[in-house]
């Protein structure tokens, strides 16, 4: 197993890395902003969430991430400022990565465009406790503890009503690398589309909101289809199907602007015989600022 893990991370730390790199999450409704900075200020309020994901349950060394963001829109900029920060780590591969974005947000009909950049850094690192019967500091295919920093970019568009949204962005956009001895990593341009309309039953207590995700490296392409089932616009359970990698139950709360969800990826790859399963937890918080009542005054010509 630890070979394997090993395995694992030397392809994202050798000679160059074509894979997809983001960070995976299933409940990807509540994690807009980590995607696509035109999101930042569409929902006209000061919001926080966090996830924490911990794949493939089983494996020694499996993929763990903890993830932030936060936005708040500004009437004084027309627009929305967000941040983002994530660490991940699989085996001895560790990633960390924080950034800002501005999202220029402009009403249109029953809802908001955000039109947004972002900018920031990500750091790679690879140390670990190397197994090897002999001194692996001798062998040059090996590499020792390694850090390196680079910069990063990215752009979106999102339009959301009260039932609607979309958006198409771009992260990692001049995909820079970042080099050292016996290790060379590229930060690889992902596309990522997302969906979803929320469609009110006979009963207004219920609504059912299906959505879409799509990532891509123009390699290769992740679909995400999801569907759920919201009561009171308290209560919501769920279900995500990801294309030939897993099926996942979703459940969640939210009430006075907390919200809190839970999903469970039951694996349908051919690494089910080594895992069981995928935990992700997410906790967020949003508020409406609503500005003060500006008081007006007359004189009525009748009362000098």
């Amino acid at each position: 197993m630890k070979k394997t893990l090993v395995t694992i991370s030397l392809s994202f730390a050798g000679f160059a890395a074509f894979a997809q790199q983001d960070a995976q999450f299933t409940q990807n409704m509540f994690n807009k902003l980590a995607i696509n900075p035109g999101y930042a200020g569409t929902n006209r309020a000061i919001c926080a969430t966090a996830f924490y994901r911990n794949q493939w349950t089983g494996f020694e060394g499996a993929p763990q991430t903890i993830l932030f963001s936060g936005d708040a829109y500004i009437p004084a900029i027309h627009g929305g400022l967000g941040l983002t920060a994530f660490s991940d780590q699989l085996g001895f591969d560790k990633t960390f990565s924080a950034k800002l974005a501005y999202s220029f947000n402009q009403p249109i009909g029953p809802g908001v465009l955000g039109i947004g950049v972002e900018g920031g850094m990500m750091q790679k690192a690879l140390a670990g406790a190397w197994l090897a019967p002999t001194d692996y500091t001798k062998d040059n295919a090996i590499p020792g503890d390694i850090s390196k920093t680079t910069y990063d970019v990215g752009f979106g568009i999102h339009y959301s009503t009260q039932q609607l949204y979309v958006g198409v962005s771009a992260t990692h956009i001049p995909e820079s690398q970042l080099t050292g001895t016996k290790f060379q990593f590229t930060n690889v341009r992902h596309y990522y589309v997302t969906a979803g309309y929320a469609f009110q039953l006979g009963n207004p207590d219920w609504e059912i909101e299906p959505s879409v995700f799509v990532k891509s490296d123009a390699a290769s392409t992740q679909f995400d289809g999801n569907i759920r089932v919201i009561y009171q616009k308290m209560f919501w359970g769920g279900v995500t199907y990801r294309l030939t990698d897993a099926i996942a139950p979703i459940i969640g709360f939210q009430k006075s602007g907390f919200k809190v969800g839970y999903s469970y990826d039951v694996t349908t790859s051919d690494i089910k015989n080594y895992s069981s399963g995928s935990h992700e937890i997410m906790i967020g918080y949003c508020f409406k600022v609503i500005p003060p009542v500006k008081k007006q005054s007359h004189q009525n010509v009748r009362f000098l």
